[in-house]
């Protein structure tokens, strides 16, 4: 395993870092032994860094972790979490002092911990970016010992670049893969600049990138694969990436053409994301220990060739940038 310095945080973090959504809910059957088995994988590779959510099955993913803790004494494992999907409504008034305190010593409790090592503004509405009072009361709990470090989990390239604005925020999530290339024109620049952590999330565009997925496919129905295509649940570009299925495959069998031998599909699509050195890590699911150890040796790969990257990009100008480019 690789790492890299999240921001300004003095942390550095394995590249290829650990998403416990899966684990939480979501994504269909999940069994916690496994999910169990895939963290303390994840720890035996070398990563560091778990990103988690309060709603992640109600914070099952957040009491996961907490039980990895007690059965990793002694190990420096970072937890993200994320909170303000708890709102029945999205609105940016709900994002107070009174809601994020509320939503933080929930998280304090569900990861058993005194002081939470960084909360991230879980996707709120583009306008609450545009509310520094939201980024007072975060400054606020910082000073209070409640949360070490915050940051903010965005969907669009526009909240992303409002929020590094603000000097507390030292880490952006964003989507980023190869089916998602507009962070790269202006944000990652300012990023660097500002030197604010960079996590990509939705690093296999919901598996798309995997290379398993067919028309003749099946999600269960508790699955947002079966139930967001179009975001009636939430933002469609959580959900492969906001790209249509269809166009996804057909561009997915061009990218298989230039999978290296001895390569998965999805180490290659990891692969993809570490050749920007603006990205801190990556972090892709796993229910199980077998995901968990294909996804971290991506970060022992190669890097792409010019070639590669030229082909990726071609790829996604024919099917994917006219779908998504200036909506996120």
């Amino acid at each position: 395993m690789k790492y890299r310095e999240l921001g300004r945080t003095g942390w550095k973090v394995a590249e290829v870092s650990f998403g416990a959504w899966a684990i939480g809910a979501s994504w269909g059957p999940v069994d916690d032994r496994e999910s169990m088995a895939a963290l303390h994988s994840a720890i035996d590779q070398g990563v560091n860094f778990i990103d988690t959510a309060d709603v992640y099955g109600d914070g099952h993913s957040e009491q996961l972790i907490a039980r990895l803790k007690r059965e990793r004494p002694g190990e420096e494992i970072i937890i993200a979490t994320k909170a303000g999907r708890r709102l029945p409504k999205q609105v940016p008034e709900g994002y107070n002092p009174q809601n994020l305190n509320m939503w933080v010593d929930r998280s304090l409790k569900n990861l058993e911990t005194d002081c939470l090592d960084l909360v991230q503004l879980h996707c709120p509405p583009t306008q609450a970016y545009y509310m520094p009072e939201i980024f007072w009361a975060l400054d606020e709990m910082v000073k209070l010992g409640k949360i070490r470090y915050y940051g903010v989990s965005v969907e669009k390239v526009e909240e992303a670049l409002k929020a590094i604005e603000y000097p507390g925020v030292q880490t952006v999530q964003i989507i980023f893969n190869m089916f998602r290339h507009r962070p790269t024109e202006l944000f990652f620049d300012q990023a660097k600049k500002r030197k604010v952590g960079i996590l990509a999330r939705v690093p296999l565009a919901s598996g798309l990138l995997t290379g398993k997925m067919s028309m003749q496919s099946e999600f269960a129905k508790d699955d947002h694969r079966a139930f967001n295509r179009f975001g009636e649940s939430f933002d469609r570009g959580e959900t492969f990436s906001g790209v249509d299925y269809e166009s996804g495959l057909m561009a997915v069998d061009e990218i298989k053409a230039l999978v290296p031998d001895g390569w998965t599909m999805a180490q290659f699509a990891l692969r993809w994301i570490l050749m920007f050195d603006a990205v801190t890590c990556t972090i892709p699911g796993a229910k199980r220990p077998d995901q968990e150890i294909d996804n971290c040796r991506a970060a022992d790969m190669p890097p792409l060739t010019d070639l590669q990257m030229a082909k990726i990009r071609e790829i996604y100008g024919k099917y994917v940038a006219h779908q998504v480019h200036h909506r996120w």
